[in-house]
């Protein structure tokens, strides 16, 4: 049942109609627990209660597919007030994008432009940009444009999936780009014949990708709510002298949050990933997609 539930949500989160129709009623039925509000202000709000809990913060303006390069201008625009609000209100967080909304399904040279202008004023305020790996019709070019820019930027970075078969080998391509790579598992719907299907196959490439990424001297992002994971790794990183200052551990706004507390108390670097907008209706449908309680707690809140 939460193979089929979670093909459902996929399949929404790409539905234009339900897109149109979760803007026009809002942030309702739990999705304020994944999603810091439609403003920026809100999304600073809740970047400052992090910081003064020990944590740090990635920006997220949420957004994706545009289909006009006026509409991809305008979401770089919006990721420049976000880097422009975090330098003003002197919140610790840096910044992560999807580079589908800037363009990246009308050109690569559009895409380039917009992300440019991006770094560019990242690179002004000493803050790092994450590239967001999407859908596997994007994954190619997405490396491509991360390694294009990062001869030309060090405050840039990107992400792996561990559930795409192609990944081991990716990561080998990237060691030479002394890398800073966030580490995920993946949260689209893929098909067998370039994803593993069984979820014990997907957490074990993740385990050695980890690994492999932290010997190999380059900085992890560490993205993952499973705590036995985490264990997996934290004795690994003890048994291997891995400095704190090459890894850090990064978790979803409003998912584990008394994980992302025990490992600050512990002095661990523990980033939380916070989207904010009014396009967030295919984030949402996302989450709820990786984790049949996500679902449970929407239809607790849908009825009170």
């Amino acid at each position: 049942m939460s193979k089929v539930l979670s093909k459902v949500f996929i399949s929404l989160s790409h539905n234009q109609v339900a897109n149109r129709m979760a803007k026009k009623y809002g942030l309702k039925f739990g999705a304020a627990r994944f999603v810091a509000g439609n403003s920026i202000e809100n999304a600073v709000k809740c970047v400052r209660e992090l910081n003064q809990n020990g944590m740090v913060a990635m920006l997220n303006y949420l957004g994706e597919f545009v289909s006009s390069e006026v509409e991809a201008a305008k979401a770089a625009d919006n990721c420049i007030k976000t880097l422009d609000a975090i330098y003003e209100s002197g919140i610790d967080s840096n910044l992560s994008v999807k580079i589908s909304s800037l363009g990246l399904d009308i050109s690569k040279e559009v895409c380039l432009k917009n992300l440019r202008r991006v770094l560019d004023k990242a690179k002004e305020y000493g803050n790092f940009v994450r590239i967001e790996m999407e859908d596997y019709s994007h994954c190619q070019l997405t490396l491509d444009i991360y390694k294009e820019l990062r001869k030309e930027y060090d405050n840039i970075g990107t992400v792996l999936q561990a559930y795409l078969y192609r990944t081991e080998k990716d990561l080998e391509d990237l060691n030479a780009y002394n890398a800073n790579l966030r580490l995920v598992k993946g949260a689209y719907n893929e098909p067998a014949d370039v994803a593993f299907p069984k979820k014990s196959d997907v957490d074990k490439n993740y385990e050695n990708m980890i690994k492999t990424h932290l010997l190999n001297g380059n900085y992890a992002g560490i993205a993952t709510h499973d705590g036995e994971m985490v264990d997996k790794i934290l004795k690994f990183i003890e048994e291997n002298k891995i400095p704190k200052s090459q890894f850090e551990f990064q978790m979803l706004y409003g998912i584990r949050n008394d994980l992302q507390s025990q490992l600050s108390k512990k002095g661990y670097k523990v980033r939380v990933y916070i989207p904010y907008g009014v396009d967030w209706f295919g984030y949402f449908m996302r989450r709820l997609a990786e984790r049949p309680e996500n679902v449970a707690f929407v239809l607790k809140n849908a009825f009170k």
